[in-house]
Parts: C-alpha cells; structure tokens; sequence
C-alpha cells in the first residue's frame, strides 16, 4: 500500500532539532511536500545552516520516512536556506519598520461574517488548549472597538509595560501572551477613531510588541471584512484563517462572505468551526437540542469545500467561566465544550501542519485603489 501523507508528516515529526527541542514541522522547516504513490519529495529550509542538527536533518528525514512505511519509499529532500529579507524601504533610502514579529511561527486568525456567534470565545479556549497541547502560544485582540480578551482572563486592571527598547511586553496568564486594546484605555470609555487610526494601533500591536519565539499568535478578529482584516492581510503573512459560525441561516451567510474574503486575498482557510452546534442538558446527558438549526455550518463547509475543523455544544458554564476570567478548558476540562475545544486545537494543529508542509507561504497583499 503506498505511504500516504498523514504517514510522511508522522514521520517527520519524530525528527527533532536536540538544542531546541522542536521537530521539524513544528519549527516550520518542511516546504513543497508531494507524496506521490511511493515517492515522497519535499524541500528541508533551514534557518540556521551552521548550526550541528543542519548537517544531519536530511538523512534523518529520510530514515523517518522509509521506516514509517513497509513498502520501499523513495525521498528526494532537498536542503536550502532561509533568504533572509533586508525589509521594504522607504521613500527616504531608510528600512521600513517591519511589523510581521520575527519570532512567530503561524499567524491564525479567528474571524466571523457577523457578530454574537462566539468568536471570541473560540478564540481565547483555542489559545488556551493549543498551550495545553505543549505550544508557545500568543493571542492579540484585534477587535479595537470591542475588545473581549481582558474579561475572557481576568486583566482587566492590568497595564502592559514597554522595555528599555520601546516595545510593548505583553501580560501572560495560563502561559499565554496577551494582548489588547482593552489593556490600554479606560474599559468605561468608547474608543471612537476612525479607520486609519485603527490600522496604526493594529500595526502596533503586532510590529512593536515583544512576542517571542511563539509557535501560534491567534488573532481575534472583528466581525465583518472591514478595515482591521485588510490591514492584517497587508502587514503580515497570515498562515491561515479560521471561520467561525452558529448554524442558523442568517449566520451562514455572514461566514459564507468571511471565507469568500480570505480566499480573495488568497488565505487559507484553516475550516470552520460551528458554535453553538446544540444543547445538552446536564441532567439528560444523552439528548441534543438544536436551538439554532442542525449541522448549517458543516453543511457550508462541505459545499465551499473548506474543513469542517469542530462543533462547540451550548454550556452555561462557557458563558460563567469567560465572565470569571478563567476560560472552561481550564476550569473544566471534562466538560463537553472543553472535549470540543480540545478537540478543534488538535484539527488546527492538524491543518496547520499539512498547510505549512505542502502549500506556498502567504504573502502580503498590495490593494490598490483606482
């Protein structure tokens, strides 16, 4: 039986850099995967060449891939190196100041048509499991007139600092860096600005902002396809984005333009989640009520043929545990909806990866205006 590509990336996520402790997925070093019949050829981009593991990644590879399997398999890896970019340049001769941060692996956005579906909510117990799962993780709240994030985990009160190089530490609570408007102003008062100083605060955020070396920062989105999302997609290299939806008609139709946005500025859509999927009374733990319609999202899904990455159950304690601060995956990791959100880090993880290995980076998108 040929080897097929689940086999190829499981294989080489047993091939780990020993000084940093992260396979060669993980560090996003796996381009240009193509697993046909038994011929599997993918090109190896490393970042640091003089570096020990360099040298023996290759064959490593290699050997991973021919012993995953019990039919003969044939890898042509290639090595290379990482171009490293010198930045765009200004009018003035002088480098443009860079807002992509250097040290983020995957930028995955969280985003919905409309709102009141639960993005936020989604947003935030993603982060919190994918940290779970072992990685680094970072959440931004891009939502400036909104901003849910401070409620979500209890900093409402809290300031970020600057250091000594002007640049914005953010607060961490359950081993995850935070960030968001909310920290910033007074949560008494409206942020009333128009476009272009949105777009300023968005850059902000992810340019002069010390993140780290994370493996996620996820991006909590506004509702709609307005300002903030074609700033995102102009400043940085979005890995992919995540559609959120409940699965009622008026909803549907809302994600239906959300996806057909991202694909416009050529995105990938990482899938869609259904929210609010249905209601299961604790006391009768085998019945499902569907208060918002039956499978509308995984339907959508199927016809715009994108994944359908979960479905997230309606639970009071979801709604109690982000008013208390303390997302539910943490608070109760038995609950229904923690299995789900669990369960939609894995199929993030698992669309990430495949995306990373066998599809082209995003790029930047240029919008001109006639």
């Amino acid at each position: 039986m040929p080897i097929t590509t689940d086999q190829v990336l499981s294989a080489l996520s047993r091939v780990v850099d020993p000084e940093r402790g992260k396979d060669v997925l993980r560090l996003n070093l796996v381009k240009g995967l193509k697993v046909e019949g038994n011929h599997v050829s993918f090109t190896i981009v490393l970042k640091n060449p003089g570096a020990p593991f360099a040298s023996e990644v290759k064959e490593r590879c290699i050997t991973a891939i021919q012993d995953a399997s019990n039919e003969q398999v044939s890898v042509d890896a290639e090595v290379d190196n990482e171009m490293i970019s010198l930045g765009e340049v200004t009018e003035a001769g002088r480098p443009a100041k860079e807002a992509q941060p250097p040290g983020v692996v995957n930028f995955v956005a969280v985003a919905s048509g409309k709102g009141g579906v639960g993005k936020s909510t989604v947003a935030a117990n993603l982060a919190v499991a994918l940290s779970q799962a072992g990685y680094d993780v970072g959440l931004v709240d891009t939502d400036i007139y909104g901003p849910s994030v401070p409620t979500m985990f209890g900093l409402e009160d809290v300031r970020p600092r600057v250091n000594e190089n002007k640049k914005i530490i953010p607060p961490e609570k359950y081993g995850i860096k935070l960030l968001s408007m909310g920290m910033m102003v007074d949560p008494s008062k409206a942020v009333i600005w128009r476009g272009p100083m949105v777009s300023s605060a968005v850059r902000q955020f992810l340019g002069e902002c010390e993140w780290g070396e994370l493996d996620y920062l996820v991006m909590d989105l506004p509702p709609g396809t307005g300002d903030i999302q074609l700033t995102i997609v102009q400043t940085i290299s979005l890995t992919g984005a995540i559609v959120v939806s409940t699965p009622q008609k008026v909803a549907l139709a809302d994600a239906r333009k959300g996806v057909a946005m991202f694909e416009n500025v050529n995105v990938p859509v990482l899938g869609i989640v259904e929210n609010m999927a249905y209601f299961t009374p604790p006391e009768l733990p085998e019945k499902k009520y569907y208060l918002f319609g039956k499978e509308g999202a995984r339907r959508l899904s199927e016809e715009l043929q994108v994944p359908f990455l979960e479905e997230i159950p309606i639970e009071q304690r979801v709604r109690e545990t982000a008013d208390e601060g303390t997302p539910i995956v943490i608070t109760e990791p038995e609950s229904l909806s923690a299995g789900a959100f669990t369960a939609l880090a894995e199929s993030v993880i698992k669309q990430v990866t495949v995306r990373n290995a066998v599809l082209e980076p995003t790029h930047k998108v240029e919008i001109l205006y006639r």
